[in-house]
Formats: structure tokens, sequence, C-alpha cells
């Protein structure tokens, strides 16, 4: 399971992409939203490989959802689907990965909201 004390978005990684592209925020933001629309489908594939106990077709959307959180600072779902994705390569799924898995929509949920209140705050600025 991932660090309790990761937070569900660090929002430095999101001050870190303003200022790697020289606060294009319009880019940012479209880049948050992509994350927002991607996501779903993905997080329903790693729920419909975890009903199949299919770990060979949980691996790509766990891989893209842990390279794509942290992009946009979603550190705990970034984390879990780091652990789904080693657990899925190894090939099995143990009671600790069936654990992970449970989680998923519920670090996915918090992470969106986060995701949601961060670009309410910006579109302010």
């Amino acid at each position: 399971m991932p660090d309790p004390d990761l937070p569900n978005l660090d929002e430095s990684v999101l001050d870190e992409l303003l200022a790697t592209t020289e606060d294009d925020r319009a880019f940012v933001e479209e880049l948050v939203h992509t994350y927002l629309s991607d996501t779903p489908a993905l997080v329903e594939a790693v729920e419909s490989a975890a009903a199949a106990d299919d770990a060979a077709a949980l691996v790509r959307p766990a891989h893209t959802i842990k390279s794509s959180s942290a992009t946009v600072g979603a550190a705990r779902l970034s984390a879990l689907a780091r652990e789904l994705e080693l657990a899925a390569r190894s090939g099995a799924l143990d009671a600790s990965a069936r654990d992970g898995l449970e989680q998923v929509r519920a670090e996915w949920t918090a992470a969106s909201d986060a995701l949601q209140a961060w670009l309410t705050r910006e579109q302010r600025t």
C-alpha cells in the first residue's frame, strides 16, 4: 500500500510544471483536463483486469496510471498504481495486490477531486 503520508495531490509538481513551461497556465490546465478525462477508462481497465484475475491485462493500465498520475502530482494514486504494476508484472495478484485493487477507485476519486479544486483555484487567478 502507498505511504499514507503521501498527499493525494502534490501541488509542487504542478508548480514545477508551471515553472518549466514559463508559467503557461493554459498548457498545464489542458494537461490536467486530459488526465481527468483519460484516467477513468484506465481505472475501469484495472477493475476489469482484477475482476478477471488477469495480471497481464493489469500491467498496461496500471503503468499508464502510474506515469500520468506522477506527471500531474497525484502522488498516492501513482504509488498505488506502481505497486499494482509490479505485482501484475510478477504474474500473480496476491492478497496485498487485491487490497490495492480495491483502493484504486477511492484514490482516483480523491486525486480527481483535488485536481478539480486546483483547477478552480487556478482559473480564479
